[in-house]
């Protein structure tokens, strides 16, 4: 795993990253992150994926240590709105219950979510928030109006690591993410 700060003066953030994926119970991917404590609100524009992979990802989790079986929940997006397995337009939000577990994903009715969660570059707007132990991921397409995608509770410490992650799902090739009006409130 590559790791990095988030300097929050910078407007673009642009990720380059491999790694075979983000799942299963050993992670290889790029974050981008900070530390902090208690419940938080991020939000962020991803402004294009490229696709190296049918499951090339990008988005935002919350991460307890930067071990690669580490525990966290990952809300984040594909580069189109192919099927795969049961998601839900472009999205999926993952989670790690305990480190060293194998990842699960949660999807919405497919019925009911229609085209909500369809990604459109660059309008593709992506939140997680935290309230205690509850994470709720949530999609947009022009960070007024959102979509709730899930709501998980999960106990985890009061300070984990929060940031942007990364993954080509290919160790042979890159992916380059671009996110633009990183915005964390905490």
């Amino acid at each position: 795993m590559k790791v990095s700060t988030i300097a929050a003066e910078e407007e673009t953030i642009t990720i380059n990253a491999g790694g075979a994926d983000i799942w299963g119970s050993h992670d290889e991917f790029h974050f981008a992150y900070e530390k902090i404590e208690g419940d938080f609100d991020v939000s962020v524009q991803i402004q294009s994926l490229s696709k190296a992979h049918q499951y090339t990802k990008a988005g935002i989790m919350a991460r307890t240590d930067l071990s690669d079986s580490s525990q966290h929940v990952y809300f984040q997006i594909f580069p189109d709105n192919a099927p795969r397995n049961k998601n839900n337009g472009g999205c999926e939000f993952q989670y790690r219950l305990a480190a060293g577990e194998n990842m699960k994903a949660i999807y919405p009715d497919q019925i009911t979510a229609g085209d909500k969660f369809n990604v459109d570059f660059p309008n593709a707007w992506i939140r997680l928030k935290r309230k205690g132990e509850v994470f709720e991921s949530h999609f947009g397409k022009d960070n007024v109006n959102w979509n709730l995608y899930s709501s998980f509770t999960l106990e985890m410490p009061e300070e984990l690591m929060i940031g942007l992650a990364v993954t080509s799902h290919n160790s042979e090739e890159s992916t380059i993410a671009v996110f633009s009006s990183f915005q964390l409130i905490d």
